[in-house]
């Protein structure tokens, strides 16, 4: 769980890498232009984030799957190379995937005006600066969506269809809560990537303007990577006990220095 959780910490700080720094330029400087190459450069990371994360989910709820439904054999089964297995998988395809999206926008030609209305290299906001047909390039994106989206939902939904069957069969209502909170906080994180993302590219364009949309993009890009560590951390309890250790200590600390009182001085006067 953690060699999984460990990764996607990794693209989550390459999230937050790959956009924040160039959206703070753009804030500081809006007349400073990004190159073609920077632009596109940056539209590969993107996906190829975004891509992992989606597959990472999908391992991460497999992994849940065995540890709760099959705890006896979970050694064997998620052995270290099944684990470096799946990740480097999940990396490749998502670096594969990203890579058919930006050939195909390199067919297409560019002639003005090189404006794009986001705050970063998105692929539906370039596509728009495109002056040739982008239907291949739309169908490409849908079918993305289905493969990368749609389908692994679905299979994070069996999963923990089966994890929930799993947990009713506990007999112990403490067993249940405990295999119940190893699954919460995974749960929250896939209800906020893959519901943001479904939005974003699988509904209809009308019904969310243009604004609306970049707003939805910030909450995707940037928001859900600074929240995951969060949702994961607090349901830890070690986590937990280590913040309210340090919480507390630093409380006794500030009452000790608010109430001791400075040690008297003893001056010998001149003799």
């Amino acid at each position: 769980m953690y060699f999984f959780l460990s990764n996607l910490a990794i693209v989550d700080i390459a999230y937050a890498c790959n956009t924040v720094p160039q959206m703070l330029v753009n804030l500081l400087k809006p007349l400073k232009p990004i190159s073609f190459a920077g632009c596109l450069t940056q539209t590969f990371l993107f996906l190829t984030f975004a891509h992992t994360e989606c597959l990472l989910l999908v391992v991460m709820s497999y992994d849940r799957y065995v540890a709760i439904c099959h705890p006896l054999r979970y050694s064997a089964i998620m052995s270290w190379r099944i684990c470096i297995t799946l990740t480097l998988t999940s990396w490749a395809c998502s670096s594969l995937l990203a890579l058919v999206h930006v050939v195909l926008i390199l067919r297409l030609p560019f002639c003005g005006p090189h404006e794009i209305n986001h705050f970063f290299c998105e692929i539906l906001s370039v596509l728009k600066l495109a002056c040739a047909d982008t239907t291949l390039n739309q169908v490409v994106i849908f079918a993305a969506c289905v493969f990368i989206l749609v389908g692994p939902l679905c299979l994070v939904l069996v999963s923990y269809t089966c994890i929930l069957v799993a947990i009713l069969r506990i007999q112990s209502r403490e067993g249940r809560t405990k295999a119940f909170s190893t699954c919460s906080s995974h749960l929250c994180v896939v209800g906020l990537f893959f519901g943001s993302a479904i939005v974003m590219y699988m509904a209809p364009r009308s019904s969310h303007p243009e604004e609306q949309q970049k707003i939805l993009f910030l909450f995707y890009s940037f928001f859900n990577p600074m929240l995951n560590p969060l949702i994961y951390s607090l349901r830890n309890a070690e986590v937990k006990g280590a913040l309210k250790r340090v919480l507390h200590k630093e409380s006794n600390s500030r009452m000790l220095m608010t109430f001791e009182l400075p040690a008297p001085v003893s001056r010998s006067l001149p003799s």
